[in-house]
Parts: structure tokens; sequence; C-alpha cells
């Protein structure tokens, strides 16, 4: 069964990758989410922290417990947003530039590996399918 489904493909193929992201990071005493959350930051004009959960895909409770750690690690700091005064905005500190260049070249490396062992044509229709997937899922198709 689990060849011939297509969410087993999607779900093994993500967990390998999430465990290599993980063991990667550890190198750099991090997670990949910490990655991820520092990749998703605008490095020059901040990010509020409203709009990053939707931009990443996660809830609130979990990205304040990672916003908390990276805070405590001294990877980022929070100020008041000018433009809404209700609002945060989140902005790398020098250390958190060090370690989004870490994440970067990661996620570099990885897709260069990749797109050298996997044609253009290939990579076309994988990323065609999982559009399609995408929106079947966002035009609530499936279920």
């Amino acid at each position: 069964m689990k060849e011939a489904t297509i969410d087993y493909a999607l779900r093994a193929t993500w967990q390998a990758v999430a465990r290599m992201y993980n063991e990667e990071a550890k190198k750099f005493d991090s997670t990949m989410a910490v990655g991820f959350t520092l990749l998703s930051i605008d490095p020059k004009a901040g990010t509020p922290s409203t709009s990053l959960g939707p931009k990443m895909g996660m809830e609130a409770t979990s990205l304040s417990r990672i916003l908390k750690s990276m805070e405590q690690k001294g990877l980022i700091i929070r100020k008041p947003n000018p433009k809404d005064g209700r609002g945060v905005l989140i902005y790398l500190t020098e250390f958190g530039l060090e370690k989004r260049n870490d994440s970067k070249n990661t996620v570099i490396r990885f897709n260069e590996v990749v797109k050298d062992e996997v044609t253009d044509e290939k990579l076309a229709h994988f990323f065609e399918v999982t559009e399609a997937i995408n929106k079947l899922i966002a035009d609530k198709k499936l279920f």
C-alpha cells in the first residue's frame, strides 16, 4: 500500500528531509524550525510577528515558543511596530544574521545537490504536481 499512495511518498520524503535538516542544524547548535524562522524574517526591514506564522504555515503557539527560544539565544530582538502601536517587529541580531547565512547556505546546498541529480524536466513536473495538490487542498476539493 505504501508504494501506491501519494500521501505516503510526500510524508516519507518530508520526514527524511526534516531529519536531514535537523541533523545538519545540530552542527550549528540549532534546529530546522529555527533555521526556517531565520530565513522567514526580512534581514533588513524586520518582519511583523503576526505575519510570520502564516508565512511559515505555523500555529501561533509553536511560533511563540520558537521566537522565545531565539530571543534567549540572541538571534532576534523584538521592537514595537512604528506603523501599528499594538504590533511587534522581529529583527535579526548580528548573531541571527550569521546563523541565517548558515541556514541559507544549507538550503542552497540541498537545492544544488538535488538539481545535479534530477533533470530540469523532472523538477518542473515535481513543482507542477505539488502546485496541483496545494490547489486541490486550498479549493477544498479533496474532502
